[in-house]
Parts: C-alpha cells; structure tokens; sequence
C-alpha cells in the first residue's frame, strides 16, 4: 500500500481558489436541486455544474499532489462516485417493488449524506486543514 506523503509548502492561491470554486459549484447543483423540480442527489449527479466540477477535479488532480488540496479533490471525487454507485443500488432495488422502502431510506441517507460530504469539506477547506 502506497502512503501519501503531504507537503508542508503551500499549494498556489490559485489551487485554493479552485477548491472553493468546485465545492460552489457542488453546492450550487444542491440549491438547485432543493429549489427546483429535481431531488438533491439527481441534481448533484446530473447537472452541470456538478459534473463540471468532477472534471476539474480530474484534470487539475495532479497539481494537488503532495500538498493538503490533495485530499479535498479525492474527497469530491470520492462523495461523487459513491452518491452515483448507491443511486444505482437503490434503483436495483426500486425495481424490486418490495424493496421500495428501502429505496426511499438510501435516498434520503445519500442527501443528507451528500449535503454533510460537501459542508464539511468547504469548511475544513476554508480552514486550510486536510479532509480524512
């Protein structure tokens, strides 16, 4: 298993800046989907700025390295992928008709779960402190 090692130098403001311009862009795909005809997680998952977001995330990915932005975009990468990976799962399980229920929890878990990844990421961001 490979360790990340953090940098004690400062990633560039303009990095930092991005950060904060992605976790918007996240939060701005959850207002959007409180206010509009969307639910929270199918806005997080399938606006734009969202999956504009997950792209930047991607592509900027490798400047991060080795400093404490490293672990925010692994955290928005991560909250992305898993909020798709349990929407499938609760699909699945949505077509069962049984399971309806159950479909109805995992999806408001993943909102509040959703809301909860990308607030506290923000914050520990604006702080200058990594995220687990």
């Amino acid at each position: 298993m490979q360790e990340i090692q953090i940098r004690n130098d400062s990633p560039a403001a303009g990095l930092i800046n991005l950060t904060h311009i992605i976790y918007g862009l996240h939060a701005f795909a959850i207002v959007t989907g409180i206010v509009g005809s969307a639910t929270i997680v199918g806005s997080f998952l399938g606006s734009l700025p969202s999956i504009l977001a997950v792209i930047l995330n991607y592509v900027k990915r490798s400047e991060t390295r080795g400093t404490w932005l490293e672990s925010h975009f692994s955290w928005q990468i991560r909250t992305f992928w898993f909020a798709l990976l349990w929407v499938c799962i609760a699909v699945a399980l949505a077509l069962t008709i049984i399971a309806l229920p159950l479909t109805l929890c995992i999806l408001v878990g993943l909102t509040l779960w959703v809301i909860y990844r990308i607030g506290r990421g923000w914050l520990a961001l604006n702080a200058q402190r990594t995220v687990p």
